[in-house]
């Protein structure tokens, strides 16, 4: 027996309610789908994005000054001597504050002093000749700091003889001179924390910040200088290590350091994978939050239309029995139900497109996301087909099997 649409159409418009509410709930569906889970790829891009930092093999230890006795320039010299000294150890800088973990300076860095108008944010770090090796960075073109040009740490008498030479990664580089030819070119900042003008004597390729939310997180600027004033007695050590020795020298580091000095604390010893984690730990929560969202609308939109199906198949027992008195095979009950809720479906996708594309638009306006890629609505589209067909199949095969005996004698 072949299939006419026509009745199935007519069944339709005669109860609309249902399938009216059940095409809602696809094009609902659709388009939460299909922007969830492209914001999804989007937050995996955003944690998968290259730090250009050895993280796996850095951590960080936190040193404060407690007593009055405290030296803080003595005693991050003795610190750097024994860390460079450990078994394990390859390389260790001092830092004022922590990459990607939330914390830190930003500077505004222009081509002529007191532009700023058109200063180029950036994060600002204070380090040692050690930066490059003990954070895994590379250079493109320049050099390195040199130990005799490290100053020590800042005091109000220090300022205006600051920094005269600056490492910037290529991005940074990049917006300052879009010509390439930044190597041995000046810039001043905004904070007037460098000399006037400051030298760029290196470029490393790339190196995140502290701000992972920010947009200009690869814009970064290192000045040579040990870190925090005396009246701050704070230091970081960034620690790096042979692959698969983290740990072991961590434990081994925090119990010699804990106990070389009683006017100093160390406050935590830490992996730098730590502070990544945290830093993009709303990323990873909003990500988890949408899979469940789209799972659980998943799962309801599947109960409408087995409901409905299931509903159709109860009302038109009678309807079922005739058609199977009258010739009808199995597969032509289950396909008239199966092709019924591909049409609910389909007008439910048309709406969902609809929705799911102004609702794009609206994301992208309010929170400078990337317009939706058309790419996973198109997808979008036939998961929902197989998904609306799933379910309609059971209760589509349960009317195939009524007798049609029984069926013609239920009134």
């Amino acid at each position: 027996m072949s299939l006419n649409v026509r009745p199935i159409v007519s069944a339709l418009l005669r109860n609309w309610t249902g399938p009216v509410l059940v095409a809602a709930q696809v094009a609902i569906t659709l388009a939460v789908l299909v922007n969830a889970v492209y914001i999804v790829k989007l937050r995996i891009e955003k944690i998968g994005r290259p730090s250009g930092m050895d993280i796996q093999n850095i951590f960080v230890v936190r040193n404060v000054g407690v007593s009055e006795k405290y030296a803080h320039e003595a005693t991050i010299r003795a610190d750097l001597g024994y860390l460079r000294g450990t078994p394990g150890v390859l390389a260790v800088t001092t830092m004022d504050y922590v990459p990607l973990s939330g914390h830190g300076n930003v500077v505004g860095v222009m081509l002529q002093p007191d532009d700023q108008r058109h200063a180029v944010g950036t994060h600002y770090y204070e380090v040692d000749e050690q930066v490059l090796p003990a954070l895994g960075l590379h250079l493109t073109s320049g050099r390195a700091f040199s130990a005799n040009e490290i100053l020590p740490p800042r005091t109000g008498a220090a300022v205006g003889t600051t920094e005269g030479q600056v490492i910037v990664t290529q991005a940074l580089a990049d917006d300052l001179y879009p010509d390439g030819h930044a190597l041995g070119k000046t810039l001043y900042d905004s904070a007037s924390l460098l000399s006037s003008p400051a030298t760029i004597v290196g470029i490393i390729d790339h190196m995140q910040g502290w701000r992972v939310d920010w947009n200009r997180v690869d814009r970064v600027l290192l000045a040579p200088r040990l870190p925090f004033p005396d009246d701050l007695p704070i230091a970081h050590y960034i620690v790096r290590v042979a692959p698969g020795q983290r740990d072991a020298v961590m434990r081994s580091v925090e119990q010699h350091m804990q106990n070389s000095n009683d006017d100093r604390l160390i406050e935590w010893v830490r992996p730098l994978e730590l502070f990544r984690n945290r830093s993009y730990l709303a990323d990873r929560n909003m990500g988890i939050f949408l899979v469940a969202v789209v799972l659980m609308l998943l799962a309801i939109t599947c109960i409408g239309v087995f409901g409905l199906v299931t509903f159709n198949v109860a009302t038109r027992t009678k309807q079922i029995g005739t058609r199977r008195a009258l010739g009808a095979q199995r597969l032509d009950i289950v396909s008239y139900f199966l092709v019924e809720n591909w049409l609910v479906t389909t007008v439910g996708l048309v709406l969902g497109c609809a929705l799911a594309l102004w609702s794009g638009s609206l994301l992208a306006r309010q929170y400078g996301l990337p317009r939706l890629d058309l790419y996973y609505l198109v997808l979008g589209v036939p998961v929902l087909w197989i998904f609306g067909l799933l379910a309609a199949w059971y209760p589509a095969l349960r009317a195939s099997s009524v007798p049609p005996a029984i069926a013609t004698r239920t009134i």
